[in-house]
């Protein structure tokens, strides 16, 4: 047998179908910092978000026998586990500081959940985009910039910036997509 027959196969995040399981230790090495980053997403604050994708991994190290896909299980376990955390801290806070940390009363905490969910699954895939592209995005849309600005600013033609924005967004809604987050309205 080749030195090549025994290497494991390394979980690629885009990829559709494997063909073996990663190890764990590959698995932390590829999905931490982007678990860590949507759980900040999520819950707003760093020292939680480690404490979750910790508490995340921990869990699947329990269950890593039956766990297929450790990407996707360790997303919804991190989901989960903020969800739990925003609902402990929803019950531990006084009314008073209760009306500026969470929604209004009218506001269902679960579509606050998901809002949170996606922007943290934005922040995410923003982030994991190549540089150029993250830059054109983050020109755009958050710091308003205009096509023309962000082609004098990274020396392209105004066309090519409207072009690569269109299909960034379109990649970016489609894995969104994949992700389960649908287009609902993200920001408040």
């Amino acid at each position: 047998m080749s030195p090549q027959a025994h290497q494991p196969l390394v979980m690629l995040p885009c990829a559709k179908k494997m063909r073996s399981k990663p190890s764990l230790e590959l698995v932390f090495e590829a999905e931490e910092s982007p678990l860590l980053r949507f759980a900040y997403g999520l819950l707003g604050r760093r020292e939680l978000a480690e404490e979750i994708v910790q508490d995340a991994f921990l869990k699947l190290h329990q269950h890593w026998a039956e766990v297929e896909i450790p990407r996707a299980w360790l997303f919804r376990c991190v989901r989960n586990l903020a969800l739990n955390q925003l609902r402990k801290n929803k019950r531990e806070v006084s009314d008073d500081t209760a009306a500026e940390t969470f929604p209004a009363k009218g506001e269902n905490p679960d579509a606050e959940l998901g809002r949170l969910e996606a922007v943290g699954m934005v922040q995410m895939l923003v982030a994991e985009m190549e540089t150029r592209d993250r830059e054109m995005v983050t020109l755009k849309y958050f710091h308003d910039l205009k096509y023309q600005e962000i082609a004098q600013r990274l020396n392209m033609s105004t066309g090519n910036v409207g072009y690569r924005l269109h299909h960034l967004l379109k990649q970016l809604a489609d894995r969104l997509r994949q992700a389960g987050i649908d287009g609902g309205p993200i920001l408040p």
